[in-house]
């Protein structure tokens, strides 16, 4: 799906997506990648199954009041003791398919939220 091309106030947004890749700023990404309204990066997370406590303390680091996890074509919960790093810092999270997590990354950073998109392709 292509999506407009405006960005909120300079910041990166998501301007494509697909069941194995995003753009942001028109730029294509298809490897796992961590996206703020000020940077853009890969993600060391392997895939959905290998999450581990480190990568949401990754995450935790962001300075971000709530991360945004894409986890592919269908939603899944990771558990709660590998979330719990995102707790410990007072970081909301929400769960949901990429392509949610996509859309909802613009509305936030138009809103000016302070949000991280993590988004895993396998």
């Amino acid at each position: 799906m292509k999506l407009h091309a405006t960005r909120a106030s300079g910041a990166n947004t998501i301007t494509a997506y697909g069941d194995d890749y995003v753009a942001v700023n028109g730029a294509r990404r298809d490897s796992n990648v961590i996206v703020t309204a000020t940077e853009v990066r890969d993600w060391s997370a392997a895939d959905f199954a290998h999450l581990s406590a480190e990568h949401f303390a990754e995450l935790a680091r962001l300075g971000v009041e709530i991360v945004l996890l894409g986890t592919g074509a269908r939603q899944r919960f990771p558990h709660p003791r590998l979330t719990a790093p995102l707790g410990a810092a007072r970081v909301g999270l929400e769960v949901m398919d990429t392509k949610a997590a996509c859309r909802t990354y613009n509305i936030l950073v138009a809103e000016e939220r302070r949000v991280a998109l993590a988004l895993l392709f396998e």
